[in-house]
């Protein structure tokens, strides 16, 4: 169950500041972030079969199809939930001549302005942190659970599929999966499975998606890895254990020297903390300190994750304020290996989400950088079989 207390103190903060009467949801996440509940009958529709709004109350509006099996199986019992005839109005239409207005919407509403839900939906509520621990600890299990039986001659395709199952039996979606070969990890940085074998190694990576909030991680297995491989994955390493301490750094702005940043409530916060750019700048050096200064123009490095894969990716100009408690799943890449988790970053401790304790680890220190803690970070390791 969401903190619905939660909820609505932000939205009432929003809606006073944007001088609204209500906002609506229908964009997966966002339903997912006020609800708890899933509005996903067509995986492919940029938007559910239902919104749910605040105007001061909770609603949930969604035509007579539907209308029942989520006020059964999807929503608690706060919201109220309206109906229209599936043949009579579209979503958009029964929302905007049921809405008290002026309003906000996260889809196309005549006459309604646009919200940026991830800036409602960040940070996280303890009710989010500790389903976000129990969604970390099972995709991790189910994903090191089909890695560890990975085999040289194994395709692509079916290593993905039995993570899709694994998954699946736990109740938690698969968005992105992508398994590369050691030829095609090498060739490509997003290895969408294919029928080739796994070769010499194999890197796993997969987000995955369970009441609204989403884990991301990979894992390396190596059979028979080429000479390079070992020193270009420690590289890959270091960058994001410098990713997770400038983004503990970041949260508390002692990247730019504001020592008084703290986070919080966005639309309660006076303080100022760093940027996503912050951190940015501190991966770029961290790239370059590890002997792979070009290899961040060769994909993107991650961000914050929560309600979202990412809900902003980092970039060199990047003004995403660096919020906690809040998840992040950084993801350097240097050609053919990848390291990728995703960590929860608090004012108390930072912690790996996506573990189970059985797969096994190493020690990685960050780049010696300004600001930030020396200290190493415990990652994943590659399986050497």
């Amino acid at each position: 169950m969401v903190d619905l207390t939660a909820r609505t103190e932000r939205l009432d903060a929003y809606l006073d500041e944007r001088g609204l009467e209500a906002v609506w949801f229908a964009r997966p996440n966002g339903f997912a972030w006020l609800t708890g509940g899933d509005n996903v009958v067509d995986a492919d529709a940029p938007t559910g079969v239902a919104a749910a709004g605040y105007d001061g109350e909770l609603r949930v509006i969604t035509d007579n199809i539907e209308a029942d099996r989520l006020a059964d199986e999807e929503l608690p019992d706060a919201f109220a939930v309206e109906s229209f005839p599936w043949y009579a109005d579209s979503l958009a239409e029964a929302v905007a001549e049921r809405s008290p207005a002026p309003a906000a919407a996260d889809f196309d509403v005549p006459g309604f302005e646009a919200v940026d839900g991830s800036r409602l939906r960040q940070p996280l509520t303890d009710d989010d942190v500790e389903r976000y621990r129990e969604l970390g600890r099972e995709v991790a299990a189910a994903v090191e659970t089909v890695c560890r039986n990975l085999e040289p001659e194994d395709p692509e395709y079916e290593v993905a599929a039995g993570i899709d199952i694994s998954l699946a039996s736990r109740d938690v979606d698969t968005p992105v999966v992508l398994v590369g070969g050691g030829d095609r990890a090498q060739a490509f940085r997003h290895y969408t499975p294919s029928d080739a074998a796994l070769g010499d190694y194999a890197l796993v990576s997969v987000t995955a998606e369970r009441a609204g909030l989403y884990a991301s991680m990979t894992r390396t297995v190596a059979f028979d890895a080429p000479d390079w491989f070992e020193e270009r994955h420690r590289a890959a390493a270091r960058v994001e254990a410098t990713a997770v301490r400038a983004t503990e750094a970041a949260a508390a702005g002692a990247l730019s020297g504001d020592d008084d940043a703290a986070s919080g409530d966005p639309a309660s916060d006076d303080a100022t903390p760093d940027t996503a750019g912050d951190i940015f700048a501190a991966i770029q050096q961290a790239y370059d300190a590890a002997g792979f200064a070009d290899e961040w123009e060769k994909h993107h490095q991650g961000g914050a994750a929560g309600f979202a894969g990412r809900e902003w990716i980092a970039t060199p100009d990047g003004d995403e304020p660096v919020r906690r408690p809040m998840g992040y799943a950084w993801n350097p890449t240097v050609q053919g290996t990848k390291s990728e988790d995703t960590h929860l970053v608090t004012s108390d401790l930072t912690e790996r989400l996506t573990k189970t304790g059985r797969w096994p680890t190493h020690e990685v220190e960050p780049v010696d950088l300004p600001g930030i803690e020396a200290e190493p970070v415990e990652l994943a390791a590659p399986v050497i079989r």
